[in-house]
């Protein structure tokens, strides 16, 4: 294999991963690769991505762009739960939560998850169109397709919680009547920029100038860059495992798992998107959610989406629960699942008792 082929797979997964840490000094080894995956794994045999749905579906986004669904759970069941993945992820990351709530009684759950455009089984839209904007607009499609009236709570991972803010500013209207609750994990209202990515400060000063351009070179050399992912396959997993995880134990096949979904990410998607996520501003938006109930949930140790960023959507929702789960990184609903599962459902009863759920509806008089 060429050196420039090489250089051009480490690029892809660095950019993969959220551009970041390309000095952060881990060695490319297949020794610390190997270590990790000789140690006793619990979660080893899981079938992350690969769990049974009741439907699935395709619906179109408003510029024909395919986005695709499975939901999980009764059509008639008295709340649909809509959970919107991340950047470089899939609907699977929501693999613990599909298990854990899906025997929720009070109220039962219908549960709906869909890839977001340029990722998963969901085709890939126009450079123009890779906005947070954008994502918004497939949100309102896939509400369209699949809630109906029934009240609606959104559960938002990293650039999906952004998402549900760029909603919140274009749709206000929906929350509070549509949209009945709102959990937003490790995700940020904005000034991705400054995150440091837990880079020594000499090198986080340089990260800005430098990323941006990396990024765009690799959006025109996309092509040379998925023929030589595979040369960086290790430095990928080991990133993987520093940038989405915070405990030293993790599981080596949940860091196999996010490293697979990343290696499945098109680079256009990688590079298209990059711009909006830093970019990304809706701190305004944040008033439009004291109209629902909202829970907000950080890792402790995440480095992506530091967990002051949610503790600033908290600061402007006065009301809101506000979770620090401390060994946790910013895949926190695949690391620390039973904590997160325990949150969401005592967060759901009291989205749907707030939305009126479990009471019956006065008749009106004639």
């Amino acid at each position: 294999m060429s050196s420039a082929r090489r250089r051009a797979g480490i690029v892809g997964g660095i950019a993969g991963i959220g551009a970041a840490a390309v000095a952060t000094g881990l060695a490319v080894e297949r020794y610390a690769v190997g270590r990790y995956h000789r140690r006793p794994d619990p979660e080893a045999g899981q079938p992350f991505g690969r769990l049974p749905a009741d439907r699935r579906r395709t619906v179109r986004a408003g510029d024909g762009t395919p986005l695709y669904v499975e939901e999980v759970g009764s059509p008639d069941a008295g709340l649909t739960v809509v959970f919107v993945h991340g950047y470089v992820n899939s609907l699977g990351t929501w693999h613990y939560q599909r298990l854990g709530l899906a025997d929720m009684a009070n109220p039962e759950l219908r549960m709906v998850f869909y890839d977001q455009r340029g990722h998963g089984r969901s085709g890939q839209g126009t450079p123009q169109a890779s906005t947070i904007e954008q994502l918004a607009d497939d949100l309102v499609t896939v509400l369209d397709a699949v809630a109906g009236e029934r009240p609606v709570v959104l559960v938002g991972h990293s650039m999906g919680g952004m998402t549900i803010l760029a909603l919140a500013d274009a749709h206000p209207e929906l929350f509070g009547g549509r949209v009945c609750g709102v959990a937003l994990l490790c995700t940020s209202p904005g000034k991705l920029a400054e995150v440091t990515l837990g880079l020594p400060a000499a090198l986080a000063r340089v990260k800005n100038p430098v990323l941006p351009r990396l990024v765009r070179q690799l959006g025109r050399q996309a092509r040379v860059a998925e023929r030589g992912r595979k040369a960086g396959a290790d430095l990928v997993w080991l990133l993987a495992r520093r940038m989405g995880f915070g405990a030293k134990d993790v599981s080596s096949a949940l860091v196999d798992y996010l490293t697979e979904v990343i290696a499945s990410t098109p680079i256009r998607t990688i590079a298209d998107f990059y711009p909006a996520l830093m970019a990304h501003d809706k701190l305004a938006a944040l008033p439009q959610l004291r109209r629902v109930p909202v829970l907000v949930v950080a890792g402790g140790r995440d480095l992506m989406t530091p967990p002051d960023h949610s503790r600033q959507i908290a600061t402007e929702l006065p009301d809101a629960e506000l979770l620090v789960v401390a060994e946790a990184g910013h895949m926190v609903m695949l690391e620390r699942p039973a904590l997160v599962n325990l949150h969401l459902r005592t967060f759901l009863h009291r989205a749907y008792r707030q939305a009126g759920g479990g009471r019956p509806r006065r008749r009106r008089k004639a």
